[in-house]
């Protein structure tokens, strides 16, 4: 399985989750906000930082309806709401350099080709992929002058079938990128903890031999972390620095503190993961010698007696000879007399 750099950071199977705090449009168009949802990643411990770039006109038209999830915010259509949620051109360059300052990686959702060169403008030198979302995996217009760009992407496939996920592919690769990592995902805010299908990530993994991780929209830590138990390259995570906030995605992501916990407990599950061979810990060695149990006279036993099985018990601890070589005790003589419950050695028999 092909391994990805994004900035310093190597993402595939064998290397530490790369772990993306999605900003998305929790900033409700203010910068000074956005710059504190960087710091918040940052002090999570998040690898990545990312928002999402558009023009409202050149996504939705003036009059589409809302998701359902949307209808929490008053505007009364898409474009409305998009509007309120732009930054502009010299907000994304700040930021950019903001996070560069803070050491966390700046990514971003490009939704329209004006978005894409802009991004494109910014990552030259520092900020070197693109992550596509969901809603633009059939937009092979879009697709196609993203991989012109000739950069890693990270594609989300909410909503798709696997044979979309491969047209997508096909029309990414035709560009010449073969850097691209999926991101199993399901669409809906937040999504049903039945829907989530994190099986799918092993479908995606062995259809197209690529990394894969794992965009969530659960409410909660958990599914993150059954993610990575399940190989998980990365983790997309929406956060907030308060779900009370006015907003679209606020009640469906993260607070700071939460951020924070999920990616402690991925590393712990990583930690835990080991390299799968079935060894003793090196901890286990000293409580064998506590556990186990070890041959011992069952009652006096003579000097020059022969020894029978109705002589021995097995009782701990576990330093000397092991029940499991039982039969090599029996029948042998005793080069001495041995008492009661005293652990057997190889030099007391003959």
């Amino acid at each position: 399985m092909k391994k990805i750099k994004i900035g310093d950071k190597f993402i595939g199977e064998g290397e530490p989750c790369f772990i993306v705090a999605e900003v998305g449009v929790n900033h409700n168009g203010d910068i000074n906000l956005a710059k504190k949802l960087i710091d918040a990643a940052k002090g999570a411990g998040a690898d990545a930082v990312k928002f999402q770039t558009f023009k409202a006109e050149e996504v939705v038209t003036k009059n589409a309806a809302k998701a359902e999830y949307q209808k929490t915010v008053k505007e009364e259509s898409q474009y409305g709401m998009l509007k309120k949620l732009e930054l502009t051109e010299d907000d994304f360059g700040e930021l950019a350099n903001y996070a560069k300052e803070k050491d966390i990686l700046f990514l971003s959702s490009p939704f329209d080709k004006e978005s894409v060169d802009l991004l494109d403008l910014l990552y030259e030198l520092d900020v070197p992929a693109f992550k596509v979302g969901s809603g633009e995996i059939t937009n092979f217009p879009l697709l196609r002058y993203i991989a012109k760009k000739a950069k890693p992407i990270i594609l989300s496939t909410g909503m798709s079938t696997l044979g979309e996920v491969e047209e997508a592919l096909n029309v990414i690769r035709s560009e010449g990128v073969k850097d691209v990592i999926l991101l199993h995902c399901v669409s809906n805010y937040p999504a049903k903890i039945e829907d989530v299908n994190l099986r799918a990530m092993g479908t995606l993994k062995q259809a197209f031999k690529l990394p894969v991780g794992f965009s969530d929209h659960t409410l909660g830590v958990t599914m993150p972390i059954a993610a990575v138990a399940l190989g998980a390259c990365v983790i997309e995570k929406h956060f907030t620095l308060d779900k009370n906030l006015p907003g679209p995605d606020h009640k469906a992501s993260l607070e700071p503190s939460e951020l924070r916990e999920m990616i402690k407990a991925i590393k712990d599950v990583e930690n835990a993961l080991g390299e799968g061979i079935k060894r003793p810990a090196k901890e286990e060695e000293e409580i064998k010698k506590v556990a186990r149990r070890s041959i011992v006279a069952k009652e006096g036993i003579p000097e020059g007696a022969i020894i029978t099985e109705d002589m021995l018990d097995v009782k701990r601890p576990g330093t000397g000879i092991a029940p499991e070589y039982m039969e090599m005790i029996v029948g042998r003589k005793a080069k001495k007399s041995i008492k009661k419950d005293e652990i057997i050695a190889m030099k007391m028999i003959t």
